[in-house]
């Protein structure tokens, strides 16, 4: 009874399988790509030793306390796009960075954009969070609040970061 199962799933199987191969014959002859060709984003160095070994320290957990340098929005294709620079000056890695940036027309919110940093925040590093937010004319104010995994953040406005003490 098992055999007679059996057979018409293997000549289903040996019916169809040509069809696998043949498609797999034509991706192989897809054109090959230039030599010269450059990648259409900038690849970012790979990270330090020092700094990965930093990154994989046990992560903060409550308060962390950050330094920042808030950067100017400007419109981009529709969007208003904002970078702040995030200074880690806790004693342990910060997991899960979150920024909210609020846009307010008067006294009423407009426009609400967000960034995350995608690794570990390792002590005294710095890193740039971009935000995206819809572009809305007669934006007075802005407001950023800041967030992690392990829970709030305090953060310190400067115009340049403070230096590490070794």
């Amino acid at each position: 009874m098992k055999r007679i199962a059996v057979t018409p799933v293997i000549l289903c199987f040996l019916a169809f399988a040509p069809g696998a191969f043949a498609q797999a014959a034509k991706a192989a002859a897809a054109p090959a790509v230039k030599k010269d060709a450059v990648p259409a984003t900038a690849v970012a160095p790979p990270p330090s030793p020092e700094l990965v070994k930093a990154r994989m320290r046990p992560a903060l957990k409550g308060t962390a306390y950050i330094e920042i340098i808030q950067g100017s929005p400007k419109p981009v294709s529709g969007e208003l796009h904002n970078t702040t620079k995030v200074k880690n000056v806790s004693n342990a890695p910060i997991v899960g960075l979150r920024v909210d940036e609020y846009f307010y027309i008067g006294q009423k919110e407009a426009a609400v954009g967000s960034g995350k940093l995608r690794h570990a925040l390792a002590p005294g590093e710095v890193a740039e969070i971009t935000t995206a937010a819809q572009l809305k004319m007669g934006i007075t104010s802005t407001q950023l609040m800041f967030t992690h995994a392990n829970g709030q953040v305090k953060p310190k406005a400067v115009k340049k970061f403070t230096e590490d003490k070794k």
